[in-house]
């Protein structure tokens, strides 16, 4: 790394290739390069600048306020002159975040450390004072002509990334100061900051461990999500390791944050959904529509087989676990909760009008018709209609047994829809 007599330019250089390894390590470097990928319309383009990046082909790279510069080389070893620019603070917002940083020990020691602590950023940001650049704020100029980020400012910002892996005060120098005048500016402000604050008088230590219980009230609960969030892709360059299937692993990961919020709902509602065993969990997973080896597995894991997964996943968009164990029950009923259910169905029909029904355990058959109706053992009702010499849900559950049964014998467009977080 160069230093120039006046400190205002960095020059590094050329960083070797980063084989099998990422672009950024820290916090901040991600950040660096969310800012990049969120913003960049080319996605071929960001694939093609990683892959320059990755083998060596960004030269050595100049850092001074408001800019980066590097030499790029395509593939066919045509070179590239690629410019980032990025917004210098202004003198009134630097001297704000040095009288906070000044203010806070912590910050300048992890400066020192060549730390970018999250609070820091957040406190600058409270401030007023983005550090960090958002979407957009990479400005690309290239020399092949592109107007949006080509594959060599790409390239650019991810070997940058590393730098500030490094150093965060590559980051404080594209916004305008140097190092040497960030940290004398520190060490001004903090001696005179010290100079002028009166030595604390302390608190006794009785009434600190009385008062202890004296807390103000919890802040409100944040609002639910309008929808399960979106985990990261993992379309990288790096093979992935021995028996990791990426597509199995970017399903998993999006099941799984549709049931987090299925949870977090539930939650914010008072009650909390049991835990699922494991063969109840691989019908939600399936439910999620998987792709065909996903399914495949799925299939032999759940021991269902195909046609059976099918089936379950069918049940579980109607009613969830509730209608996936009356799939898979066949209980007796007995006492009291035959009394009932008899009642029911004595009483959902009007005289003469009641089907002909041949009960065995909870599951009664109509005669003469491909339809039953299945009791839960929640005193609910379930529709089942046979198709191709197999029992299938048909519906949802209703209290009354006749609207149960009318869901059965509708035709298969006119099921019920699924019930909200069924498939969660």
């Amino acid at each position: 790394m160069t230093r120039h007599e006046d400190d205002t330019e960095r020059t590094f250089a050329a960083l070797p290739p980063a084989q099998g390894k990422g672009f950024a390590e820290t916090w901040w470097g991600r950040a660096w390069l969310q800012a990049l990928e969120g913003t960049a319309l080319d996605s071929a383009q960001l694939k093609t600048g990683r892959r320059l990046a990755r083998a060596g082909a960004v030269g050595a790279v100049s850092v001074r306020p408001g800019r980066l510069t590097a030499v790029v080389q395509d593939r066919d070893r045509t070179a590239h002159r690629a410019d980032v620019l990025l917004e210098e603070l202004s003198p009134e917002r630097w001297d704000r975040f040095l009288d906070m940083a000044a203010e806070r020990a912590g910050h300048v020691a992890a400066l020192l450390d060549r730390e970018m602590p999250p609070h820091l950023v957040e406190d600058a940001g409270d401030a007023g004072i983005d550090l960090l650049p958002g979407l957009g704020d990479l400005e690309p100029e290239c020399d092949c002509g592109a107007w949006d980020h080509c594959a060599h400012t790409a390239a650019l910002c991810y070997q940058v990334a590393r730098l500030l892996d490094q150093d965060p005060f590559v980051l404080l120098l594209m916004r305008g100061r140097t190092e040497s005048t960030v940290l004398e500016d520190l060490q001004r402000r903090s001696g005179a900051s010290a100079a002028q604050e009166p030595a604390p008088e302390g608190v006794d230590a009785a009434e600190a461990y009385a008062a202890g219980d004296i807390l103000p009230p919890l802040p409100p609960l944040p609002a639910l999500p309008g929808e399960p969030g979106a985990p990261p892709s993992l379309d990288t360059e790096t093979p992935p390791a021995s028996g990791l299937d990426p597509v199995a692993l970017e399903f998993l990961a999006a099941r799984t944050a549709v049931r987090a919020h299925g949870l977090l709902r539930e939650a914010l509602r008072g009650g909390f959904p049991a835990e699922l065993p494991p063969a109840q969990d691989a019908v939600r997973l399936a439910a999620g529509d998987p792709g065909p080896d996903v399914a495949d597995r799925l299939a032999d894991g759940s021991g269902r087989g195909r046609e059976g997964l099918a089936t379950a996943v069918r049940a579980w968009r109607h009613g969830g676990a509730a209608a996936l164990s009356v799939l898979d029950e066949e209980w007796r009923v007995e006492g009291e909760t035959l009394a009932r259910a008899r009642a029911a169905l004595d009483s959902a029909w009007d005289p003469g009008e009641r089907p002909e029904l041949r009960a065995r355990g909870n599951r009664w058959t109509v005669v003469g018709a491909l339809v039953e109706l299945r009791l839960g053992r929640d005193g609910r009702w379930w529709p089942y209609r046979k198709e191709s010499g197999r029992w299938q849900p048909a519906g949802g559950a209703a209290q009354d047994p006749a609207t149960a049964l009318a869901s059965a014998t509708a035709p298969a467009s006119a099921e019920l829809t699924p019930r909200e977080g069924s498939s969660a």
